[in-house]
């Protein structure tokens, strides 16, 4: 019996249309989300694979989007608690102190690295329905889907990751009006 996997030509044409176009804005959440460029890629890609494997299953006609996106959040989960099985070290107030870096006052308009930073205080669970809403600009409905929760936890997440990162701006002249119009501006 041979190993080799035979592929579907039209199938795979059909996957590559509808999937493919979805590729940077998976990237860009997953790095946001995940922290990690590399680790970024490898769920971005096991993503994708799990799509593939599943696009038989995929409804055509409907959110490939939302779909892919859903898909990205439970590989994330997934990749996550498998980090989580490590024992994390204790560090001592003083080395603790040692890896803190001092930021002197911040400027008068924030830059995309100040605004990534903030970002990144985020709690997950918060970051990725910022994400998801500010960033990637899916109804509340969508993102409950996607990340499989009530539409009313969508709601609290969002305000209250919106609220921290106010929060972690605030050090800033103009940090308080950073989140306008329930739009996120982060640039790449």
């Amino acid at each position: 019996m041979s190993n080799v996997v035979q592929f579907n030509q039209p199938a795979t044409n059909d996957f590559e249309a509808a999937a493919l176009p979805h590729l940077n804005d998976l990237y860009r959440t997953a790095r946001r989300v995940i922290g990690n460029t590399t680790e970024a890629e490898d769920v971005v890609q096991e993503t994708y694979l799990q799509a593939w494997k599943s696009f038989h299953r995929f409804q055509s006609g409907t959110n490939m989007r939302a779909w892919l996106f859903k898909i990205l959040f439970h590989v994330a989960a997934h990749h996550r608690r498998k980090l989580y099985r490590f024992k994390l070290t204790d560090f001592e107030e003083t080395n603790l102190a040692e890896t803190l870096t001092y930021e002197a006052t911040p400027l008068a308009r924030l830059s995309d690295k100040e605004v990534l930073n903030a970002f990144e205080q985020i709690p997950q669970h918060y970051r990725a329905v910022v994400i998801l809403a500010d960033v990637q600009e899916f109804a509340y409905k969508e993102i409950a889907e996607i990340l499989q929760i009530p539409i009313g936890t969508v709601m609290s997440r969002l305000n209250r990751g919106r609220k921290t990162l106010r929060e972690a701006l605030s050090h800033t002249h103009i940090g308080t009006a950073f989140v306008t119009e329930h739009r996120l501006a982060v640039g790449e």
